[in-house]
C-alpha cells in the first residue's frame, strides 16, 4: 500500500518515537525503557516519570499481553475509517507492564472480554510507515 492510497490520519514521528516506528516497519515492537531506573514506559517521551531522568534506552518487546478495555465505534471520525466500521480499539496490558493502544483484526467484537490473550501484529499503511494491530493470540 502507498501513500496515494492510504486515505487515513498517519502519526508524526518525531524525535522521541523514532526509533519506535523503525523498528514496526521491520515488525519489531520496542519499547523505551529509562536508563536510570529500568522503568519501562510507552507511549515514546524524552523524560522518565518515575525518576525524570532523560537517560533512554529501548528494549525488544514480546507483543503479549492481555485486553485490558475496548471500545467499538459505529462511526467514523475520519473519512478514511468509514471502510472499518465497527472499529474496534484496544487497550492491551502489555507482558512488559505497559499499555498499548491499537486498532483490533481478527476478533470478534463479541468474545472480548478483560484478560483475553492478544498480540500485538503489523500491518504495513505506507511504504514508510507500519501501525500496530492487535491480534488473537
Amino acid at each position: 500500500m502507498t501513500a496515494a492510497t492510504y486515505d487515513k490520519p498517519l502519526p508524526p514521528p518525531n524525535e522521541e518515537s523514532r526509533p519506535f516506528w523503525e523498528a514496526m516497519k521491520e515488525h519489531r515492537l520496542v519499547l523505551q525503557k529509562c536508563g536510570a531506573c529500568g522503568k519501562v514506559r510507552h507511549y515514546p517521551r524524552p523524560v522518565c516519570d518515575a525518576c525524570f531522568s532523560m537517560d533512554t534506552e529501548w528494549m525488544e518487546a514480546s507483543g503479549k499481553g492481555q485486553v485490558h478495555s475496548w471500545t467499538i465505534s459505529h462511526h467514523a471520525f475520519h473519512p478514511g475509517f468509514k471502510g472499518d466500521l465497527p472499529l474496534v480499539l484496544v487497550i492491551v496490558d502489555l507482558d512488559e507492564g505497559v499499555r498499548m493502544c491499537a486498532q483490533a483484526r481478527d476478533l470478534d467484537p463479541e468474545g472480548l472480554r478483560i484478560g483475553l490473550p492478544v498480540r500485538v501484529d503489523f500491518e504495513d499503511a505506507t511504504d514508510d510507515l507500519t501501525l500496530p494491530v492487535i491480534r488473537p493470540a
